[in-house]
């Protein structure tokens, strides 16, 4: 060809080979990074009302027993969805449920940073867990779609540390929030609302990693059906997934009044720092323990449970904030080891039919024991007070973990050998 040097034309084919197969790999990367995004901003938006319900009882003069049922309402609206579009992007496709429920999402927002009561607050949190619970398994799905022969894991490992990083991050914006900026419960929802709307639009732009296929209609009739492959591992894992959840969801709904009881004069900031505390350091342990094995790593959760109660009560029996605040560091330890070596065990040998469906049945076993557990706990202290419920739900928290810890160690015996090779 005239003009066209030589050298050039001959390493063209090669360049532009190299370029194109490359280019697959830079958009599978920047998908990856957005559905770890989504799911950070998802649980973020679930734990920012946290710092903000002390703001809300005293505005409105809600009871404990209705801050719980304003909780629970995301919970268990979060469980409905996970129960009828839990694998609903199996069928159709992991962008555009991910798009319509990151609109549902910043609807939510505006709705929160709108509310003028407790009515319309659980009305907003109604919506917004329809939308986390349909985005949380696509999301999640669409990240071991993703994953890498070159990083084995790194998919599971994004699927325990982000929900609890999201949390932390969450009640420290919000606290920060409630501290310096002019309308707290508004800011923080009209951030949100506009991080779920770029979200939205990213996401149509993604790699689509589901094959469509037919049966979508059907995949919404509800179903707690978890695959064959993994109804063997669901009663161990289950157990302790129960126990930690319980424990985190007394923490995010009436962990601001335990910090309240114990310190009357501890600054507005303290209170919603608790449940950081907690999320926060589930997020370092899920970090830290990604190499163990995973089944050592839940039996290690279990055991910190027993701790974390204690100190916790010892709280109310002299030792004051310290106390308070170790004890969800302790519990902290319990939810992230737990999580992560709960989730890889589930897990371990699935195909892509299957990962949407067990991320559902993972997602709504967590959400049912945080939720149900708190209701009970706003109820109960209607009329036996505070200290009396932190005392019944500590010791609960300690039966239930050491009965997860029979389980599981119970269940190690006919475990095969190869579980800790293929959680690397």
């Amino acid at each position: 060809m005239p003009g066209v040097m030589p050298g050039v034309m001959s390493d063209a084919p090669a360049y532009v080979a190299h370029r194109s197969a490359r280019a697959p790999t830079k958009r599978r990367t920047a998908s990856f990074a957005l559905d770890v995004s989504i799911l950070a901003a998802l649980l973020a938006a679930s734990s920012a009302p946290t710092p903000l319900y002390p703001l809300y009882q005293d505005r409105w003069g809600l009871s404990a027993l209705a801050v719980t049922v304003v909780f629970s309402a995301y919970a268990l609206a979060l469980l409905l969805a996970l129960l009828t579009t839990g694998a609903l992007s199996d069928h159709l496709g992991r962008r555009p449920v991910l798009a319509g429920a990151l609109l549902m999402a910043a609807a939510s927002m505006v709705l929160l940073a709108s509310a003028d009561g407790a009515g319309s607050l659980t009305i907003a949190r109604v919506l917004q867990g329809a939308a986390t619970g349909a985005a949380t398994s696509a999301a999640g799905a669409a990240l071991l779609d993703l994953e890498s022969p070159r990083r084995p894991g790194r998919s599971a490992l994004a699927n325990s540390v982000t929900p609890v990083a999201g949390m932390a991050t969450g009640v420290l914006v919000s606290t920060l929030l409630v501290r310096f900026a002019p309308a707290p419960t508004v800011t923080v929802y009209v951030l949100l609302a506009a991080l779920f709307l770029a979200q939205a639009i990213a996401a149509t732009f993604t790699t689509e990693t589901a094959h469509r296929r037919a049966g979508a209609l059907r995949s919404l009739r509800p179903r707690a059906g978890v695959p064959p492959p993994v109804r063997r591992t669901l009663p161990a894992a289950g157990a302790a997934v129960g126990t930690v959840w319980a424990l985190g969801g007394f923490y995010a709904s009436l962990g601001p009044a335990l910090v309240r009881l114990v310190a009357p004069d501890a600054p507005q900031a303290a209170r919603g720092m608790v449940f950081f505390t907690l999320s926060a350091t589930a997020a370092l342990t899920v970090w830290a323990l990604r190499s163990r094995p995973p089944r050592a790593t839940a039996i290690g959760g279990c055991l910190s449970v027993l701790p974390a109660a204690a100190l916790t009560l010892s709280g109310l029996h002299g030792a004051g904030l310290p106390a308070v605040y170790g004890g969800a560091v302790l519990a902290g330890i319990a939810f992230g080891a737990v999580s992560q070596g709960a989730l890889r065990m589930l897990l371990a040998s699935l195909d892509e039919r299957d990962r949407a469906a067990t991320l559902a049945a993972y997602y709504i076993l967590s959400y049912l024991s945080m939720s149900l557990p708190a209701v009970a706990a706003g109820a109960a202290t209607q009329h036996y007070g505070l200290g009396t419920t932190s005392h019944a739900y500590a010791i609960t928290a300690a039966l239930l973990a050491l009965a997860a810890l029979a389980t599981l160690t119970a269940s190690r015996r006919g475990a095969p050998r190869p579980e800790a090779d293929r959680s690397h």
